[in-house]
Parts: structure tokens; sequence; C-alpha cells
């Protein structure tokens, strides 16, 4: 069914709720527990409503919860290789270091966890006060950089894992940072609404924009090291000089939040998604909307194949009410939904869906030979993926 014959519906379904839930409460309520009466409740005549309330109430619970999933594309183009499961809470961030030999994931347990790909095992743990947000690695693989709740920027040291400064500057949590494609320079945005440039040999602060009114949950720097990207609360990206901070574009054809962004590593086009349950792909000469992708559930993660053929996003597994019902049934180990998908970057055609999560995906990484990618996830685990050998 469409949008628009679900707009249609609304209206229909809506009447007739009302009229079910207002007939089934006067019958088994109203008419069988007078106010001034002494008449006996007949008990054979009220059960079938009760019988048809609760019926009424469990059935898009039960829907929701055994049944219902997105659409899906099974061609197998990437296998699940591995799954990671050392976390002790939700998985925010994955990346995987310049040589694609690790693999470093960031959770709200307030840990980062290095993985050794080759060898199949943790490699490195680091730990630091609140949960971790989001990290990246330095272009030379040397540093490691993580952002927290406590408003703080941490840089680390690689392979060690000593921490060797903290950047302090923002005054709300800090979501997203990114290293400088020259590795000497780091941009984070923060929920204090924005953005701000450091040195990342020395820490020091060089530069803050603003121009956001709402919380900034991403950014990223074009490959080419001249602009940032950024995606805020406020329903708008926002295209900035790298150099001295000027406005150079705002793009405003989302409707809710911009969750997260991308640029292909040739630097040509940008992702972004949102709340609006959109994936937009924009050409970044003209900044152009090339297409604009739809799908049932919240998107809040992206990436390109280096390859340039390959666009990976990942978010919510469950439309609205099945969220409502897994935050409070917890995990959906018995209907796991769509969490991942992958699309073909020129045509927009969905290849292949992954529902191997069970509970939503809040990052996406693809390895830089793009064989492998990589996903974090509320379910807490981490999972690797893999194109079959050739």
């Amino acid at each position: 069914m469409n949008t628009a014959s679900i707009k249609l519906c609304l209206p229909w379904f809506s009447n007739f709720f009302r009229t079910f839930i207002h007939t089934i409460f006067n019958r088994a309520f109203v008419q069988i527990i007078p106010m001034n009466s002494s008449k006996k409740i007949n008990k054979r005549k009220t059960w079938p409503y009760l019988l048809f309330l609760v019926l009424g109430l469990l059935a898009p619970v039960l829907y929701y919860q055994f049944w219902y999933h997105s659409k899906r594309v099974d061609n197998n183009i990437y296998t699940l290789y591995k799954i990671l499961n050392h976390h002790g809470s939700d998985v925010w961030t994955v990346k995987f270091s310049p040589d694609g030999n690790f693999l470093a994931s960031g959770s709200v347990d307030s840990t980062v966890r290095i993985w050794d790909i080759k060898n199949e095992k943790a490699a490195l743990t680091i730990s630091q006060p609140q949960g971790i947000t989001h990290l990246d690695i330095s272009p030379r693989g040397d540093r490691l950089v993580t952002t927290s709740y406590d408003s703080k920027v941490r840089l680390w040291n690689l392979p060690q894992g000593d921490l060797v400064k903290e950047l302090t500057g923002h005054s709300g949590t800090v979501w997203s940072v990114n290293f400088s494609p020259d590795g000497k320079t780091l941009a984070s945005c923060s929920e204090d609404s924005t953005i701000k440039l450091w040195n990342a040999e020395t820490g020091d602060l060089l530069m803050t924009f603003r121009g956001h009114t709402r919380n900034v949950w991403d950014l990223k720097f074009s490959p080419d090291g001249n602009k940032i990207a950024s995606g805020s609360f406020d329903k708008t990206i926002k295209i900035w000089n790298a150099k001295d901070g000027a406005l150079l574009k705002t793009l405003t054809a989302h409707t809710e939040a911009v969750v997260a962004l991308a640029f292909s590593r040739d630097g040509k086009k940008l992702v972004s998604t949102s709340d609006d349950k959109t994936i937009k792909l924009w050409d970044t000469q003209s900044w152009n909307l090339i297409y604009s992708l739809e799908v049932p559930e919240h998107s809040q993660a992206a990436d390109f194949s280096p390859d340039g053929k390959f666009l990976l996003t990942g978010g919510r597994d469950k439309p609205m009410f099945g969220e409502f019902l897994q935050n409070i049934f917890g995990n959906s180990e018995h209907n796991k939904g769509v969490s991942m998908r992958l699309w073909d970057v020129r045509t927009g055609q969905l290849l292949q869906t992954f529902s191997k999560h069970s509970n939503d995906v809040n990052d996406v990484c693809f390895s830089p030979d793009g064989r492998w990618f990589a996903s974090a996830s509320s379910d807490r685990t981490v999972e690797l993926w893999k194109l079959p050998d050739p």
C-alpha cells in the first residue's frame, strides 16, 4: 500500500478503532456495572467483549513482534563472516584502520575495542570515564580520537592505547569527530550547536563554526580536505570552508533531523540520512539533489564503498510502533527487522538487505579495499560482512 492510500484509509481506521473501543467499553464495563443498580452481572454476556478488547489490544503487539518486517532482498553480495560480542552496552561507532587489518568499535559501555581481523581476536581495550559516541582513526593509523557524553574529545596513541590529550571546549555531548585527510586537523560537532576545528598534534582549538540552531549530529571532511559537511537536528546540511570557517551552502531538502553524512571517495557525491526516513544523494559540484530514497524506518548511518559503486545505509530496524515495543521487550530475537541496506549508487536500486542484528544499527563502515564492511548495533554486537573470495 502506497503512502497516498494509507493517508486515505487513516480516517476510516481511526473511526473504526474509536467505535470499536467505545462499543467494547460500553458493553463490557458501563452496561454490566451500572452505577446505581443491584442487578447481578451476567458473566456469560461480558466475557466475549472483554476477550475482543484484549485481542484488539494484543493484535498490533503480536504483529510487530512476530510477523512484521520490511521488504527483503537476499542477493548474498556480502555474507556474514563473524559477530563480535564483547561490548557490554549499545555499540555506537565502528572504523577500520587505514591498512584494513584492525577494526575499532566504541560503545556506551565507555570502552573502545580494537579488533585484530586477521587473527580474529581483541588486540586492545581502551577505557574512558563516560560512554563513547563516535571515533575516528588518523590516516597514518597512529592516532585514535573519541567523543563522549562528557563534552570532551580525547586523543589516544596507537597501538599502545595511551591517552595523549583531552580537548575541552564543547558545552554538551560531542556527537561526531573526523580527521582531515592529511591528519593535521580534527573537526568535532556537538549538542551545543557548534563545530570546532582542532590542531590534531597540539590539541589547540583553531576555530569554532556557528550557524546551526540545534544539535549537530554528524560531520565529514571532503576527501580533498577543503570542505566540511555537517548535519543537524535543525533539518539542514551546511557546507563549510574548512580553511576559514565560511559558510558556503545550506541544503534544506530534509524535513526532519539530519543524522549521518558521507562523502564518496572521489568527493563527487555526498549522502545524507535523516529521521524523515529518506536517504538523499547530492552532487557536490552543483549541490543539486541527484535522487532521494525512501525507507520505512529512520536511517542513521551511511558509507560509500571505496570504488563508489555501493552505498551502505543502516538505522532503526522497526517502524515507530515496533521501536516502542522494542524499548519495552528488548532485542527482537524472534523477528529481526531490516537494519541495513545495500544500494547501487548509480541507479538507486536496492541490492541487498541485512537482518542479522536484533536491534538498531548505529554506524556502518567499509574496509579500505571494500571487501569487508562492519556494523555497530544497539544489540551490543559488531558484525563483520565480506565479499566472497575471488
